[in-house]
């Protein structure tokens, strides 16, 4: 037989792979089982087999980082990761520059970029954010309407917006805030001050 026509086989872990992916040995994986903490079936042999799902919702509920391998394993994609920020900016120095200041900061943090407004979507309907930092000036885009759509939308998980623009106008930081922004920084942008307010808002610790 050949591939399976493009359908993706479920994936399901062992006990001692879970007990790998949360940091832990491979009794302690075990007793969360066997203490319905953590969900799980058993085969015929005894051993036990965890879903992507339940393994992601357990370490959500014990604010463990997920790791993206395990999200992306998930049937229902509409888990929201609470240490976890998209940057949607077409500049791409200056994306790539908050990428790696946000991740010295904040190590545990996942960080996710996107270039254009289609390439958001896309992060976002698949990763569900916690945050995204939003460059309204995007190219052939209407940056406010974006910022409503994210604000609104439940196939987006609703994350908190912060905004970035070199836009010149009086009224934009008001307006942003009424399509749902939650702050607000013009460009340039001041890194740390960027960083601290993200920290605020996703409740992350500085590393030392």
């Amino acid at each position: 037989m050949g591939k399976e026509g493009g359908i993706k086989k479920s994936v399901v872990y062992s006990a001692m792979e879970v007990a790998k992916i949360c940091g832990v040995v491979n009794q302690t994986a075990i007793n969360w089982i066997r203490n319905n903490y953590l969900k799980a079936s058993t085969t015929p042999g005894g051993q036990f087999r965890v879903y992507p799902d339940d393994l992601v919702e357990f370490m959500e509920k014990n604010d463990m980082q997920v790791p993206v391998e395990v999200l992306d394993n998930c049937k229902i994609k509409v888990h929201v990761q609470k240490q976890s920020v998209l940057i949607v900016d077409d500049d791409k120095a200056l994306n790539d520059v908050m990428a790696k200041f946000l991740k010295q900061r904040y190590e545990p943090l996942h960080i996710y970029q996107a270039f254009d407004g289609f390439e958001a979507g896309s992060e976002m309907a698949s990763r569900h954010p916690k945050s995204v930092i939003l460059d309204i000036d995007l190219p052939g885009i209407d940056g406010m309407k974006l910022c409503q759509t994210i604000n609104k939308s439940d196939a987006f998980g609703k994350p908190t917006i912060i905004v970035v623009t070199a836009l010149e106008d009086a009224e934009l930081e008001k307006d942003c805030r009424k399509y749902g922004a939650a702050e607000f920084f013009k460009k340039p942008v001041n890194l740390p001050q960027l960083a601290d307010t993200l920290g605020k808002l996703l409740g992350l610790t500085a590393a030392s």
